[in-house]
C-alpha cells in the first residue's frame, strides 16, 4: 500500500492599495485609532490571503499636524510589508455651494486639494496586474474617480478577483455604489477591528531608537 500524501491549495497572492485621506476621514478621524498598524490590521482581515505588499498613498499635509503624521510616516516605514506612497496637494479656487449660506454661488475660496492619489493607485494596480504580482486586488477606497482604473483591471485580467473595502461610519459614505458594483466583492471596512491593531505607544526605528505615538493620539 503506498503511503498517500496531500497539500492545501496556496492562499490567493494579495495586494492592497490604501487611498490613506479616504481611509482617515472615513474611518479614523475623531476617534482613538490614528496609531494604526496597517500591517498587522490587514493580515488579520484577510488572514487567508499571501499578503504580498500594502500600499499606502497619501499626501504630507501643512499646519499643526503635519508633524503627527510624520510621525505616523515613520512608523509606518517600520512595516516589511508596507510601502508609502506621496502624491501632493494644490491650491484651488472653489465656489461656495452651501444652499443656506446667503453668498452661495457668489462667494469664491482658496482650498487644497489632493493630487495623483487616484492616479497613481490605479497605475500601480495595473501594473501589479500586467506583472503578475498578485490574484486578488483589495481596495480600500470609496472614491469614484477610481472606477475607470478598476474598470479595467476586470476587462483586461477577468480571472483576477477585486475586493474593495469601503471606509465609513455613515450610509451616505459608505454606499460608493460605482465602485461596489464594479468588485467581485465588497465589504465596509471593519471597524470593530481597528483598536485591535495599533502600534504600541513606542515602535522601535530599526536604529536603536524609538518613534513615540503623537501626543493626542
Amino acid at each position: 500500500m503506498h503511503p498517500t500524501s496531500s497539500s492545501a491549495a496556496p492562499r490567493p497572492r494579495s495586494i492592497v492599495y490604501i487611498d490613506g485621506f479616504n481611509l482617515y476621514y472615513g474611518a479614523i478621524k475623531g476617534g482613538p485609532n490614528k496609531w494604526l498598524n496597517l500591517e498587522r490590521y490587514f493580515s488579520q482581515l484577510r488572514h487567508g490571503d499571501d499578503l504580498k505588499r500594502i500600499y499606502y498613498f497619501t499626501s504630507k499635509v501643512d499646519g499643526p499636524s503635519r508633524s503627527d503624521q510624520e510621525i505616523y510616516l515613520r512608523a509606518l516605514a517600520t512595516l516589511p510589508l508596507v510601502e508609502v506612497r506621496l502624491g501632493r496637494f494644490k491650491l484651488k479656487t472653489v465656489q461656495c455651494r452651501v444652499q443656506a449660506c446667503a453668498h452661495s454661488g457668489s462667494k469664491f475660496f482658496k482650498a487644497m486639494e489632493e493630487k495623483q492619489t487616484d492616479v497613481a493607485i490605479g497605475i500601480q494596480m495595473l501594473l501589479d496586474a500586467y506583472d503578475d504580482n498578485c490574484d486578488r486586488f483589495v481596495l480600500v477606497s470609496g472614491d469614484s474617480d477610481l472606477l475607470p482604473a478598476v474598470t479595467t483591471i476586470k476587462r483586461l485580467f477577468p480571472a483576477k478577483e477585486l475586493i474593495v473595502y469601503i471606509p465609513a461610519t455613515n450610509a451616505l459614505r459608505g454606499a460608493a455604489t460605482e465602485l461596489r458594483g464594479i468588485a467581485d466583492k465588497d465589504r465596509t471596512l471593519p471597524q470593530a477591528l481597528l483598536r485591535h491593531c495599533l502600534f504600541p505607544a513606542q515602535v522601535p526605528d530599526g536604529a536603536g531608537g524609538f518613534i513615540d505615538k503623537p501626543s493626542g493620539w
